[in-house]
């Protein structure tokens, strides 16, 4: 390759005359150059194109490119990485070649082919259609910080996104969620985009299952309903982007919810003032898009969606039901031994007679520790903000007396620390473990601290160990007795 200038030369000397000969002399180029400029048709810029070196993997690039095609079908936690590759190849294919290698000629395979987390489409939507999706959000819950769910509808035409609070991410509180939402914003929107999640309904290649209750909300309501690919969130990129701005704006720091029901309320009206401002791209206000969005929603049918799955339990012989695992409601003594219908919400759990009767609500309980409506630990967050109620307390008439004694001679600092450790520790293990690994500590050491709590709760609750022989601890004993005679 030689300059411009020079190709310049090239072709005025041949215009004055000069022979081939002469012209590489002058120029200092071969003659071969010569014929090559003074034949050239175009001497138009080129773009630059990439050298690309040969390596002793091109042979294997087959091979390579077949399990990247495979890749691209698979989880994205389940696919190669090029540690992978070179262990395959070495493995499989007898290939004597270095790590980095196979590391660096991957990478350059991936630019080439374009991987897919890199391709994403430019998505157009019209006025009325919506993405939904969950995030997670710390809040104080009776004084206790708690991680829970919050969905968020994101209506990508006016980019206003609405957001409600909510302790799971089942069907129940998927059909609240919308629920509100709808009644807020008097309409329902014509399709609605959702993740590939549990509780709403799953898509299995080209098949979508949705869950009963959704299916029967979205025919009450008249949406149509689609699941994006999965591992392909870019798809619904809008509620994406929204679930993080939802988190960053209304939820730091971090708040506290006495009534999520009123906390939901104030909620609806903190979301749409977030919109108050230009949208991104288009310019005008958000909150005059949305009146188009609006306008191509359809209405609210005659009689409000009531999101409750029903099931039949039978009361135990103290009148209670278990629902979703370790959860305990009860009812009423004379009850035992009978079945009731179990009207479960997202935040509330109602039992009534098979005829119909409603004989308890109870707020609805989420997480894998055991509970008990009955337990005194329904009563230990009002207990910490209000120590002074301690003494007529269910808490306090519950405890053994060892435990009981050394917690009324507590000054009132140490009585509410005490009330804050039983209150996390029952969260986690339950009421009856928690107050078992209290007293066992007392009676070990003479106090009460987090640390032997936690681990005396988790072994009660978790159950007793057993062991196939019996275990000798004498050794330790001996080398504890001589350690200490030194």
């Amino acid at each position: 390759m030689i300059s411009m200038s020079k190709a310049y030369s090239i072709r005025q000397l041949r215009m004055e005359g000069d022979s081939i000969a002469e012209i590489s002399r002058k120029l200092e180029v071969s003659r071969d150059t010569v014929y090559k400029y003074l034949a050239a048709d175009d001497l138009s810029p080129k773009p630059p194109q990439p050298r690309r070196r040969q390596s002793s993997l091109d042979r294997y690039r087959p091979l390579i490119e077949s399990w990247l095609d495979e890749d691209e079908r698979s989880w994205r936690k389940q696919r190669h990485t090029a540690h992978r590759i070179w262990a395959r190849l070495r493995d499989e294919a007898g290939a004597d070649v270095g790590e980095s290698t196979v590391r660096n000629y991957v990478r350059r395979l991936k630019l080439e082919r374009g991987a897919p987390s890199e391709r994403y489409l430019d998505l157009d939507w019209a006025p009325g259609e919506a993405q939904a999706d969950f995030g997670e959000a710390d809040f104080y819950v009776g004084g206790v910080r708690t991680r829970m769910s919050f969905f968020v509808l994101a209506f990508p035409y006016s980019n206003v996104g609405i957001a409600q609070v909510f302790p799971g991410e089942n069907a129940e509180c998927v059909c609240q969620a919308l629920r509100n939402i709808f009644e807020h914003v008097a309409g329902v929107p014509r399709r609605i985009v959702f993740d590939n999640a549990a509780g709403v309904g799953r898509r299995v290649g080209e098949a979508v299952r949705a869950t009963e209750m959704f299916s029967a909300f979205a025919a009450h309501y008249g949406f149509a309903y689609s699941f994006c690919n999965p591992h392909a969130g870019h798809e619904k990129g809008s509620v994406e982007n929204k679930v993080g701005y939802v988190r960053a704006n209304l939820f730091v720091p971090v708040p506290s919810l006495s009534s999520p029901a009123a906390f939901n309320v104030r909620l609806l009206e903190r979301s749409m003032a977030l919109s108050d401002k230009p949208h991104w791209a288009k310019g005008e206000s958000e909150l005059q898009l949305f009146v188009e969005d609006r306008f191509a929603m359809s209405g609210l049918p005659p009689a409000p969606f009531a999101a409750v799955r029903y099931e039949v339990r039978k009361a135990d012989k103290l009148g209670k039901v278990r629902v979703d695992g370790p959860h305990l409601y009860s009812s009423d003594p004379s009850l035992a031994g009978r079945e009731l219908v179990c009207g479960i919400g997202a935040t509330t759990v109602t039992l009534a007679t098979r005829d119909g009767a409603v004989v308890a609500e109870h707020p609805r309980a989420y997480g894998s520790a055991p509970t008990d409506t009955t337990d005194p630990a329904s009563q230990l967050a009002l207990l910490c903000a209000r120590p002074g109620a301690w003494s007529n307390s269910k808490v306090r008439s519950a405890l053994p007396d060892g435990l009981r004694g050394h917690m009324d001679s507590l000054a009132k600092a140490d009585l509410k620390a005490e009330l804050r450790l039983m209150r996390d520790q029952a969260a986690e293990s339950g009421w009856a473990a928690t107050v078992q690994a209290m007293a066992a500590a007392l009676a070990a050491t003479g106090r009460v601290d987090r640390a032997s709590v936690a681990v005396g709760a988790a072994r009660i609750a978790g159950g007793a160990v057993s062991y196939d022989e019996a275990v000798d601890l004498s050794a330790y004993d001996s080398a504890l007795a001589s350690a200490r005679g030194r």
